[in-house]
């Protein structure tokens, strides 16, 4: 039998330092865009707001995140084509004006 490979260490996650003025335009803008969604009868059910993963290495250490990320989660085929139409036809509307 042979010795076990060390496994390498996982990452750690370090904290993100994000304004809180950046997270709450994210919230803002995620229940905008769900509210959105919702009159035009589409609902993904896991959107969320998140902060950006650090970079892997030290170059930007110690300066703070500068946005917050809005994640709309996975959906349903049916869903996503619901979505392309909403899309589709608001681009429509919008080359008119």
């Amino acid at each position: 039998m042979t010795s076990a490979t060390p496994k390498p260490p996982l990452p750690r996650r370090t904290p993100q330092r994000v304004a809180p003025e950046k997270i709450q335009e994210a919230v803002e803008a995620r229940d905008a865009l769900a509210a959105a969604l919702t009159r035009a009868g589409i609902q993904l059910p896991a959107m969320d707001v998140r902060t950006p993963w650090p970079l892997t290495d030290d170059s930007d250490a110690g300066r703070a995140t500068r946005y917050a990320l809005i994640h709309l989660g996975v959906c349903a085929a049916p869903v996503a084509l619901a979505l392309a139409a909403v899309i589709v036809d608001g681009a429509g509307a919008g080359a008119g004006r």
